[in-house]
């Protein structure tokens, strides 16, 4: 373990716990809205892998309505909303992970928390990105976020881990809020989020 985890969790607990607490009124403005726009559950709940692939539930805000074939509402595009895609472009439907993030599921700052399903599926160099806590925004998402490949993201996170430090998680935070003003990177091309990651390319 480096030296700098205890810190880095100090950090996560005090900084997360304080903007989870400040937060509170606009998670109940967002709350109200999305159950308004987008009928109940409020809550997107959906279990991510975390440090050393131990599963945990991730929490945030609904951003999609419910898949429902008879309306037309199959595919990640036809079940998102203008109101959803506000949401995301401006993290606001992040703001419940900070609940993830004092329990120490997560951490403010890591490789973002994938689906389960992807663990079979990276190389022995991609699944380095569970040595550490996910995080609520990391290294990938200040260098592209869903604009970059799947393996480019997975080399951000590994140069995370290998070089995670109090100087560069407090980088990776001012260029997340410059990088949210700018609404910049939430989709891939031809996606409204991310194409579901199939595996690298071997050899």
């Amino acid at each position: 373990m480096r030296a700098y985890d205890p810190v880095k969790r100090a950090v996560d607990v005090v900084v997360g716990g304080v903007a989870l607490v400040l937060s509170l009124p606009l998670q109940v403005v967002v709350a109200v809205l999305v159950r308004l726009k987008l009928g109940s559950p409020v809550l997107f709940r959906q279990p991510r892998p975390g440090k050393d692939e131990r599963v945990f539930e991730l929490v945030k805000f609904r951003t999609m309505l419910e898949t429902d074939s008879t309306r037309g509402l199959v595919t990640d595009e036809q079940r998102m909303t203008p109101f959803g895609s506000f949401l995301r472009s401006t993290s606001l439907d992040e703001l419940p992970t900070l609940w993830n993030v004092v329990r120490g599921d997560m951490s403010l700052v890591g490789p973002r928390p994938l689906l389960v399903r992807y663990l079979d599926r990276y190389t022995a160099e991609q699944r380095r990105r569970h040595d550490v806590r996910p995080g609520v925004t990391g290294l990938a998402q200040v260098s592209g976020r869903n604009a970059l490949t799947w393996d480019a993201k997975f080399a951000k996170d590994v140069e995370y881990v290998d070089h995670r430090s109090l100087r560069l998680d407090a980088s990776i935070i001012a260029r997340t809020v410059a990088q949210v003003l700018r609404r910049d990177g939430i989709s891939a091309d031809g996606d409204v989020t991310m194409p579901e990651f199939l595996g690298s390319q071997r050899g």
